[in-house]
């Protein structure tokens, strides 16, 4: 339907909005008004360009802002297009312009950054878009190769739409290769060949800007610099916002939601000196293939740090019901938990009543391979810093220990420990100091935990049983060949009271040649010479 004050289009999609709504063009502005009436106005004087392409739903047209942003509106059909062009040029002197996408399929071309959008072309044509404000992180998985990771698994699915009926887009990784030039402020030709850069690195950093443009909407709380971050490796920039964290690393760069995250633990080291804090998530963060489900920051628990929050007193009260203060100047670890349990809006989980042989929180094990510590807490085991694995009590079926009897021999000085899950699976941890057994099967006592000992269960053999088992090994290796030798001796002796009449070594008339002998032939060679 057209008038002269405006021109209407209905069944038209606004971005990736799931319901569509009616599309206007007026004098004034340009809006989109869907049944739920949720609506975009885009005034006539922000409009720069508009282009018409072919996409999933229908044809598209594409509003182009005077600040970079871009405003999609799909659904059209092929002969709305004059309609539009003529519209257009009458009400905002704006030539629609139609452009092709490229469809032949490779997969190498050149980018382009557009506002907030990483545009990806082939021969000078639009293959596909990205839209970075949407996207969560970017990292380097690889040389030459960048990764951009925009969904989450297990992030839920919008208001309305079954999960298992749609698919989205987790990651694309881009391979770039070779140098280009550096971007210096003074333009200057005695260093041309020096001043380059991986091409790699430049795009990187790119992505990286337009991520934190599209995502620093507000400015952030507070920011910690260089943290330990021990699982997985490295240290961190935590940069705290109202609604997210983002972690930038040298290689890694994560926007975490505080929704994701489910525990906070902090836990002091046995060794007195750091103190650990761990944050479980869900959905878990991930480095290419690998997942990490809990996040293990060290600190030490001496610093001390100095920092002002970057809010008013009105949200501290509102929205924190005033749980956080302006001003902290305490122990990093003490802010940094205090702060997380306020924004995150979770329980921060401490060492309860259980303590070692030697007074710590902790005990020293092994799980499989990986030394750690294992911290009995009031509803669960957590075993840190690699690989965390947390062990609810209420999912425990029975707890088995090895080699804690007399039949496991006195000098064993370790002993293992196996939990039986209800859910079918075994989680064992090795090399514990026997020291621990009492104080540790009190309190499996207390939780009510069932308990089975066997002394005779084939044991594996662990780095501090090594000396044991190879002086055991010795002494026996010893009386064996004590034996061996004894038996033997009184043989020798009657083979050298029977001399070999046919072994003469010196007699140089011996016809057996040795095969070493250059002048060695055949028997039946030897014979013939003989003769003649």
């Amino acid at each position: 339907m057209t008038d002269r004050k405006h021109v209407d289009f209905s069944g038209i999609y606004c971005g990736i909005k799931p319901d569509t709504g009616r599309f206007r063009l007026a004098p004034t502005a340009v809006g989109w008004k869907s049944s739920e009436d949720k609506a975009t106005i885009i005034p006539s004087d922000d409009l720069k360009k508009m282009s018409w392409i072919r996409a999933a739903r229908g044809y598209q047209l594409r509003v182009t802002l005077k600040d970079g942003g871009v405003s999609k509106f799909d659904g059209f059909k092929s002969e709305d297009f004059e309609v539009l062009k003529d519209t257009a040029k009458l009400y905002y002197k704006i030539v629609v312009e139609s452009k092709e996408l490229s469809v032949k399929g490779w997969n190498w071309g050149k980018t382009d950054f557009q506002g907030s959008n990483l545009v990806f072309n082939v021969s000078n044509k639009t293959m596909f878009e990205l839209p970075l404000a949407q996207a969560i992180g970017a990292n380097k998985p690889g040389k030459n190769e960048v990764s951009i990771n925009f969904v989450d698994p297990g992030q839920p699915a919008p208001e309305g739409v079954n999960p298992r009926e749609i698919d989205e887009l987790m990651d694309v990784i881009f391979y770039v290769p070779g140098t280009v030039p550096k971007e210096t402020e003074n333009n200057e030709d005695e260093d041309a060949d020096e001043e380059e850069v991986n091409a790699d690195m430049v795009f990187y950093e790119t992505v990286k800007s337009k991520l934190e443009f599209s995502q620093m909407t507000t400015e952030n709380i507070v920011q910690f610099q260089e943290v330990l971050c021990l699982t997985p490796r490295g240290r961190y920039n935590i940069d705290m916002y109202q609604d997210f964290l983002r972690l930038r690393g040298k290689t890694y760069d994560y926007k975490i939601q505080y929704s994701s995250i489910i525990k906070l633990f902090l836990l002091p080291k046995p060794d007195e000196v750091h103190v650990l804090f761990v944050i479980g998530l869900d959905p878990p963060l991930r480095q290419g293939q690998t997942k990490y489900p809990f996040l293990v920051f060290q600190f030490v628990r001496e610093d001390e740090i100095d920092v002002e929050l970057n809010l008013d007193e009105a949200t501290m009260s509102e929205r924190y019901d005033n749980k956080l203060l302006k001003h902290y100047e305490a122990p990093t670890y003490e802010v940094i938990s205090t702060i997380f349990r306020s924004l995150a809006g979770r329980k921060v989980t401490v060492p309860g009543a259980y303590r070692s042989h030697h007074g710590a929180h902790a005990l020293k094990c092994s799980m499989k391979a990986n030394e750690g510590y294992l911290y009995p807490l009031e509803k669960c085991f957590l075993f840190i810093p690699k690989p965390p694995t947390f062990i609810p009590l209420n999912e425990i079926g029975v707890v088995t220990f090895s080699r804690v009897g007399t039949s496991a021999g006195a000098s064993s000085r370790t002993f293992d420990m196996k939990f039986h899950m209800k859910s079918g699976n075994d989680i064992q941890f090795s090399s514990i100091n026997r020291e621990e057994y009492a104080n540790l099967e009190d309190f499996m006592k207390q939780k009510k935990i069932k308990i089975k000992s066997e002394n005779n269960e084939e044991t594996i053999i662990t780095y501090t049983d090594m000396d044991d088992v190879m002086e055991d090994d010795d002494d026996n290796y010893d009386s064996r060949k004590k034996r061996r030798t004894e038996v033997r001796m009184p043989d020798l002796d009657e083979e050298e009271e029977s001399p070999d009449e046919d072994f003469a070594p010196d007699d140089s008339g011996s016809d057996v040649p040795e095969e070493y002998d250059s002048d060695v032939q055949g028997s039946s060679a030897g014979e013939g010479e003989e003769d003649e």
